[in-house]
């Protein structure tokens, strides 16, 4: 068998091999003579069919066959004769002939793993912030907690003022023309209920209906900038028309024990120091999830900046078309319309495309890694794996087996496991610092 693969830019290789006619026919008649033990024809006996009936009974199958063994032949033969060639797919085959004095000729597209040297790994630098529940963590996490048991009070004799909950009816208008519903709630919403404060709905709306009264309408101008999700309104000028339908107060229930015994209904032996324990608790596992989440970020975030590496077009597509459906399921569960995305559809496909590539990048190099360190993934951690997935879909966990194995998702399945213990232990061996919590954290 003549082999030689040709190495190409952008991770492509061509396969070209050269079977000998001896070594195709010996193939065949071992295909012809397993179809006739097999075979089941009436007037011969199992086993006791002539050659050329099953030859011709069969003819189609035993080619198709004979070419499938050749062309695994040989890509056998390829990676045994170029064992550095690190193939991530052997692509269909441009042509795979028996020729006619006997021989099989194929020239088969390769996709290879990019190659690059590994930055250093080992022992970088992470800073977090400290898991410290501060004084300002807690209080804002018991107002939240006050406001969920608010209630609204009907002001009726005075205007509006910060911090007062507006119910409103309200349309808009860009250069003139209304908007339609395709640009969701910007297009007009009836009782609407808002709290005129500074990150309420757009940057400028509130203060401009602070001093209306009920029963007003009034216009309030507001600019969307060039970082307005939606593309063809950004640095827009958009006028709402806004009618004061209610004003409401609201009224903050009393932080104290019979809140607690009462509202939140702990008991009459809880008081507000068990209701801080248990706030500060979730305050500090919070930031050590988002602490832990910070490491992996840093840490993948100094390995892309150090290596760059070309990749694979077709698993960047791949890859990029998975993000963007990513992004549209996540765009429609946020409320975006078909006609919001399509006109975001370009940034959409750039940002997809970035993501793509990061996200395989990371692949490659934790995978270069895991094989530096030896880390390895063994079936038993495989199936614990998949016991995890069965039960958070309800799923017996052979039936869970035969589902990943049937849609081929075990390797990838594998290869996300090798991935965590990756990561893992980079995180184990990184320098971590941890600093004071900003004020804005």
């Amino acid at each position: 068998m003549n082999i030689t693969v040709d190495t190409l830019p952008d991770c492509i290789a061509t396969l070209h091999a050269e079977i000998p006619a001896d070594q195709v026919q010996t193939e065949r008649k071992k295909i012809v003579k397993a179809y006739g033990a097999q075979a089941k024809i009436p007037g011969f006996r199992p086993g006791k069919t002539p050659t050329s009936v099953i030859e011709k009974r069969f003819a189609d199958d035993i080619k198709q066959e004979l070419e499938s063994r050749l062309i695994n032949d040989a890509c056998d033969e390829a990676l045994k004769q170029n064992q550095d060639l690190r193939v991530l797919n052997f692509k269909a085959p441009e042509t795979a002939t028996v020729e006619e004095n006997g021989t099989f000729k194929l020239v088969m597209p390769i996709i290879l793993a990019p190659t690059f040297e590994l930055p250093e790994y080992k022992d970088l630098e992470v800073t977090i912030q400290s898991t410290e529940a501060t004084e300002e963590d807690m209080q804002r996490e018991i107002d939240g907690l006050l406001q969920r048991y608010a209630d609204y009070k009907e002001i009726k004799d005075r205007s509006l003022q910060s911090d007062d909950i507006c119910v409103m009816d309200f349309t808009s208008t860009i250069d003139g023309k209304t908007l339609d519903a395709s640009k969701g709630i910007l297009a007009g919403k009836e009782d609407y209920w808002i709290q005129l404060k500074d990150e309420a709905f757009l940057p400028g709306f509130h203060e401009q209906l602070i001093g209306a009264s009920t029963g007003d309408t009034c216009k309030v101008t507001c600019t969307l900038d060039a970082e307005f999700p939606v593309e063809d309104i950004q640095n827009k000028e958009i006028v709402f028309t806004v009618t004061i339908k209610t004003i409401k107060e609201q009224e903050l229930p009393d932080f104290d024990d019979k809140f607690v015994a009462e509202t939140l209904q702990f008991g009459d032996d809880k008081t507000i120091d068990d209701v801080k324990d248990l706030i500060k608790e979730q305050i500090q596992q919070q930031k050590t999830q988002k602490n832990n989440e910070e490491k992996v970020n840093q840490i993948v975030e100094n390995l892309l900046g150090k290596v760059d590496f070309v990749l694979p077009q077709e698993l960047v597509d791949g890859e990029a078309q998975s993000s963007l459906t990513q992004m549209a399921q996540r765009a429609t569960q946020q409320g975006i319309t078909d006609e919001q995305m399509i006109a975001q559809e370009s940034e959409m496909i750039e940002n997809a495309q970035a993501q793509a590539r990061n996200n395989l990048k990371t692949n490659f190099i934790l995978q270069d890694i895991a094989h530096e360190e030896k880390i390895t993934v063994t079936d038993n951690e495989v199936i614990q794996r998949i016991g995890q997935i069965a039960q958070q879909q309800k799923k017996q966990p052979k039936a869970m087996i035969n589902e990943l194995q049937k849609e081929g998702r075990i390797p990838s399945l594998r290869n996300s496991i090798l991935i965590g213990k990756a990561i893992d232990f980079l995180v184990e061996s990184a320098k971590v610092t941890e600093v004071e919590a900003s004020a804005d954290a």
